[in-house]
């Protein structure tokens, strides 16, 4: 299998080195670039056509939040793993919606963030794990509202399917809840995020738990 290979943006030098050489030493991953400011790295993310961008947010000339949205708006592929010291919950929800895939604290441990480097290259959707209790303290302060007003272009079997993956099920898992083939509840999610205006699950997740889903 070819390694994942990744762009690192961070303007501070000694991090993004030691980042680089991190990953260098990571068989599953090659290190294509590096940029020490956001405009730098979305050109040479545009350019170099990474699997993975590693992305710092507080970032001189365009912030990493800016940086993610355009690079995922240009290249819906390249998935954006988000390594920062910012833990507050609207820079969180602000990177997913920019289309980010993984959020990580610069604490993290080493094999954590070789580990997610790979899930986000493989296509996965993976928060460090102070984030993930973060996320879900926002969740479950959110109020309610009804569906239908929320999402009015859905059907009702597409709200039913947006609520489970809402509440972390995968494909597999709604399937047999609802007796329908995979392929079904692959086309309903699909037409759900068409309709959404997201681009993975994680935006719809975050959208659908804001309009009290899940």
């Amino acid at each position: 299998m070819e390694p994942h290979r990744v762009l690192v943006a961070d303007d501070h030098e000694e991090f993004r080195h030691g980042i680089e050489a991190l990953l260098a030493a990571t068989p599953a991953v090659e290190v294509v670039g590096t940029a020490a400011d956001g405009a730098l790295a979305v050109a040479m993310a545009l350019d170099l056509q990474p699997d993975v961008v590693l992305m710092d947010l507080h970032m001189p000339r365009l912030n990493g939040i800016d940086a993610t949205a355009r690079i995922v708006s240009s290249s819906p592929h390249i998935g954006v793993l988000v390594l920062t010291m910012m833990e507050d919950e609207e820079s969180v929800f602000a990177a997913v919606r920019a289309g980010a895939r993984g959020y990580l604290l610069k604490g993290a441990r080493r094999a954590e963030i070789t580990r997610a480097v790979q899930a986000v290259g493989a296509g996965e959707v993976i928060f460090g794990p102070g984030i993930a209790d973060r996320v879900m303290t926002y969740f479950a302060g959110a109020r309610a509202r009804p569906a239908a007003d929320v999402f009015p272009d859905l059907t009702d079997r597409e709200r039913v399917v947006l609520g489970l993956i809402a509440e972390g099920k995968e494909n597999g898992e709604i399937a047999r809840q609802l007796d329908l083939s995979i392929k079904t509840v692959r086309n309903h999610a699909s037409n759900i995020f068409t309709k959404l205006q997201v681009a993975h699950r994680a935006q719809a997740i975050v959208k659908a738990r804001e309009a009290g889903l899940g």
